[in-house]
């Protein structure tokens, strides 16, 4: 199932349809001033443009284009599409064309290009690029913007709590190179992860003497390799950099032909890290942030020591108070030498970050801790050098603040890296299904087995054939060539019982072989495999912003200069209450004076303050949300869907495969003559089996289990076979004339229907069965009752959904008899049957237009539309590729109980976000009071900068974990005792 699938979830390429989103009133059917009476003449000539527009932001921006637009006589219809940056019209082109709603568009301020063919709504790239140096939301929003600004860039999203941006562009336009320059000139590193274009890219580690005309010559070599489309050579890592077509060419080619060039001075093999870049990368900057708080403990502590505490042993109080130069003490100047590395070369990361920042014209909390400590440490150097050229001047250093703030910033930011590499837990926990190794085998003409190597799982190439022993991992996407065993996929697909393999079936990588060899011929490897496609999916959603993450957005941008504000007022505030001696003497410290303590007030304010705490509230619970999904097998497609699910109060469900298992089997068999089972089934699978009709499919499945000694039985010939489209089936065999069909056919045949017939067929239908009569030499013989049962918990589920408040409907395609049949089992009160695909997505908007949160659960292609309108889109992971990507959530068990996940999930993730914000803006509306020093005219307390800055570190260390927390989420208790699969869920 996850083979089916998965490559659709995350498909970069934009749909024919327009995203559903926002949500747009009917419009009109006819132009302005024309009689209703012409509209089906000009029905006939109807014409859809869609148009490329740059410039949008906001939902205002697109309310502006579509006004404009209906504005215009001959318009059916506008939706306008922010996200994608495209806006689609229907219209009559006897009153307008093209150009003129081209031109209505840029009137309104925004460029538009006509998308002329179909071909361009898939020349959209996406490529993923990991930023090194953000610190907060105001780094990743100034990103964001360069990005977005760029021409041919149609969507880019930055997350700060994955450090990483993924870009959609048109290649014809922009180069994913000229994205990385862009980034570069915001003053951040970009990597690139992948461009999102059709081929693989892999990095290969050359170790030997790399010189110009070496490289030269393995940059020929490599060119000629057919299916090599890019080159990049990084000679101070020795790294090799390729983007392949993986059907032409693999990494194994590369590896031999850099090791056979020239005169074999060169070993290659896949470098370090690449295969799980961001937890490399999370590692380096962990060991990072660790290095750097220890190095700053080495200076700090003595700081701390020599103003804190040495202050109190006399001995070492009258050595450290020794005057050298006037007023000069060896301790100020000791605390002067190690605190200036603190500074400058511990602290020069704070300085890079606020230089960057400021530049490009925004403030991030770089330049909060820059300006702190710089006003610490600078007033400091001040007051050393003032006491050594003056014979009377006594003052205090704060230099212990500057240096400890940078130390507690320091423990903060690793244990927050810390924090944040355990949210992509989920990840991490996919990537480790893949194994290390794979044995390669090498074939001779025949098929035979003349070779067997062990190599590394990523050397992998298509078409290579692996061998599986039992209780090994599968190490690609593939299908078995040779054996019989049975996979363990419900690391996968959530199938707990292990599946059937034999020759010809597929299998998917990083699934459990129990107990058989097999050998599988690879077919995805690399970037195409299942596994990497789940994988990518829940780092797309991971990537997408939750709309809640604009509150934080918005507050960031005013944030940093809001703060220096208030700090340089409070600093003025108590310096000129001190001058005008507003308080009384005695507040003033002894060690200090009146300047100093307003000093240590607003260096307090101006450190407390912490922008990254909600910068973090929403992508950190995201993270944790999207990745327990996936563990729970519900992979939730980004914050939006996160956000909308948890307001669901309306759920559609979809009838067949749905509710119903969607395999329509024989529940009853009825004979009505003397004959053995075995024998009557003989004779109608022999009819049967030449049919395509899923009911007949149904009954030759059923037939079988009478041959269960036999894996593929041979059913006995049938001569003269007629198949009577919507009635049955008709052929001779073992010389009887069998006939299996509805009633119709037996009437038209002259058949006579027994009463005992007529009755079963009635209380067939009346359970919701579809009845088949069977018909030999003339002679009603038996009666089958085929039925697409319900899922198992079904009734469960609709129950529990009551339980949440959440109310469930009906909509489906089949008769009224039977929907009424199944809601009434299931325990749904309101059904819709006979529904057409467009009348299902109708019904959608009808319920949003009363004021519910609709979320449509579904399967088929016939659901798609209900799954694009509805607020939340839930696909059943079995169901058409159309319907998964078309969805907002993949339930990958195709179980019904994962709806109640979904949804719990959801209401769960964002109380953690409420709780997040509520702690990230109680913060930071209680703390900079107090650091302003609210508390001292009445209780005499102050909050010293170093504390402040412990406090500002600890804030977002605490929001991270609050997220952290969601990973201990357990399934309603409700669903513990449902049986599904036929297993207990424990």
């Amino acid at each position: 199932m996850a083979t089916k699938f998965l490559a659709l979830c995350i498909r970069s390429e934009s749909r024919g349809d327009l995203s559903p989103r926002p949500h747009y009133p009917s419009m009109p059917k006819y132009p302005k001033g024309v009689a209703i009476e012409e509209t089906s003449l000009m029905a006939e000539v109807e014409s859809k443009a869609v148009f490329s527009v740059i410039g949008m932001t906001c939902s205002a921006c697109a309310g502006s284009v579509e006004k404009a637009i209906k504005r215009l006589p001959g318009i059916r219809e506008a939706v306008v599409d922010v996200l994608n940056n495209r806006t689609q019209v229907m219209f009559y082109p006897n009153y307008v064309d093209e150009e003129t709603i081209r031109e209505t568009i840029e009137d309104v301020g925004f460029q538009a290009t006509l998308i002329n063919d179909e071909g361009n709504e898939t020349s959209t790239l996406v490529c993923r690029i990991r930023i090194k140096g953000m610190t907060c939301t105001s780094c990743s929003t100034t990103v964001e913007s360069a990005l977005q600004a760029v021409h041919g860039v149609q969507k880019a999203q930055v997350a700060l709590a994955t450090e990483e941006a993924d870009v959609h562009y048109d290649p014809k336009i922009v180069r994913y190179n000229h994205l990385l320059t862009t980034i570069e000139d915001t003053g951040f590193e970009g990597i690139l992860l992948t461009t999102g274009e059709d081929m693989s890219r892999i990095e290969l580690k050359v170790d030997g003497v790399w010189t110009d005309h070496s490289m030269r010559i393995l940059e020929q070599s490599l060119q000629a390799l057919p299916g090599v489309q890019a080159i990049e050579f990084d000679s101070e890592i020795k790294k090799i950099s390729l983007s392949y077509k993986s059907d032409m060419t693999g990494p194994r080619n590369f590896i031999n032909v850099i090791e056979t060039t020239g005169s074999s001075r060169f070993k290659a093999n896949i470098f370090p890290g690449g295969g799980a870049g961001r937890d490399t990368h999370r590692k380096e900057e962990i060991k990072q942030y660790y290095r750097f708080f220890l190095w700053s403990l080495v200076f700090t502590i003595p700081v701390f020591l020599t103003s804190m505490v040495f202050m109190y042993i006399p001995g070492i109080k009258h050595g450290l108070e020794t005057k050298i130069v006037n007023m000069l003490e060896i301790g100020a100047l000791l605390r002067w030498i190690l605190s200036t590395p603190v500074q400058f070369i511990i602290g020069r990361r704070f300085y890079t970050g606020a230089y960057k920042s400021l530049r490009h014209g925004s403030a991030n909390m770089d330049v909060l801790i820059a300006l702190g400590t710089n006003a610490a440490y600078f007033y400091s150097v001040y007051s050393v050098l003032r006491a050594a050229t003056s014979p009377n001047f006594k003052g205090t250093d704060f230099f212990e603040t500057s240096a400890m703030l940078i130390s507690f910033i320091l423990l903060g930011k690793y244990l927050e890296v810390l924090a944040k590499g355990k949210t992509s837990d989920a990840i991490a926990k996919l990537m480790d299904l893949a194994p290390e190794t794979a044995t390669l085998l090498t074939l001779d003409g025949e098929g035979n087995v003349i070779n067997e190597e062990e190599i590394d799982s990523r050397l992998i190439q298509k078409n290579d054939v692996i061998k599986i022993i039992p209780g090994a991992k599968v190490a690609s996407d593939g299908y078995v060539t040779w054996g019989q065993s049975h996979v363990n996929e419900s690391m996968i697909t959530g199938e707990a019982r292990p599946v059937a393999k034999r020759k010809g079936d597929t299998v998917i990588g990083g699934t459990l072989n129990e107990n058989g060899v097999l050998h599988i011929r690879a077919t995805r490897v690399g970037s195409e495999s299942s596994l990497s496609q789940i994988v990518l999916l829940v780092e797309s959603a991971q990537m997408a912003k939750a709309p809640v993450q604009k509150f934080a957005d918005r507050i960031s941008k005013y944030f940093v200069p809001l703060v220096i504000m208030l700090s340089f007022l409070t600093w003025l505030s108590w310096f000129l209450a001190g001058k005008f001696h507003g308080y009384p003497e005695s507040w003033i410290p002894s060690s200090m004076d009146s300047f100093q303590l307003a000093l240590q007030f607003g260096i307090s304010v101006m450190v407390i303050a912490c922008p990254c705490a909600l910068g973090l509230a929403t992508p950190t619970a995201v993270m944790v949300g999207t990745g327990v999904g996936a563990s729970q097998g519900v992979l939730i497609k980004g914050g939006q869907a996160l956000e909308s699910a948890h307001k669901v109060n309306c759920i559609v469900f979809d009838k067949t495969g749905t509710l119903t298992i969607g395999k329509p089997v024989v529940v009853n068999t009825r004979l009505l003559k003397n004959m053995v089972l075995r024998e009557f089934y003989e004779l109608v699978a022999a009819a049967e089996v030449n049919s395509e009709h899923p009911l007949a499919k149904a009954i030759v499945e059923y037939a079988k289990k009478f041959r269960e000694d036999e894996e593929n039985p041979s059913w006995p010939e049938a001569r003269d076979f007629v198949s009577i489209t919507g009635h049955g089936v008709k052929a001779i065999v073992q010389n009887k004339e069998i006939i299996v069909g509805n009633k119709s056919l037996m009437v038209d045949h002259n058949i006579a229907i027994p009463v005992d017939a007529e009755e079963i067929l009635a209380e067939a239908e009346g359970l919701a069965q579809t009845g088949i009569l069977i018909s030999i030499d003339g002679e009603v013989t038996g009666v089958l009752a085929i039925s697409d049962p319900l899922k198992p918990g079904a009734q469960e589920v609709i129950s529990i959904l009551k339980a949440m408040k959440v109310r469930s409907i009906m909509v489906t395609g089949d008769n009224w008899g039977t929907a009424n049949s199944v809601a009434k089992e299931v325990g749904i009160e309101t059904v819709i049957a006979e529904a057409k695909p467009e009348q299902k997505a109708e019904k959608v908007k009808e319920l949003q237009a009363s004021g519910d949160t609709v979320a449509m659960v579904g399967d088929g292609i016939n659901d798609s539309p209900a799954l694009v309108a509805a607020d939340v889109g839930m696909a059943i992971g079995a169901g058409t590729d159309i319907a998964i990507e078309a969805a907002d959530i993949v339930l990958m068990k195709s179980n019904l109980e994962d709806v109640i996940t979904a949804i719990d999930l959801s209401r769960k993730t964002f109380s953690r976000i409420r709780l997040n914000y509520i702690w990230a803006l109680g913060y930071n509306v209680l703390g900079i009071p107090i650091a302003a020093g609210a508390l001292f005219p009445s209780t005499g307390y102050r909050l010293p900068p170093w504390i402040a800055g412990a406090a500002m570190a600890a804030s977002s260390v605490s929001v991270v974990c609050c997220s952290l927390l969601l990973k201990n989420y357990k399934r309603p208790k409700e669903l513990e005792s449902l049986e599904v699969r036929g297993i207990r869920i424990e």
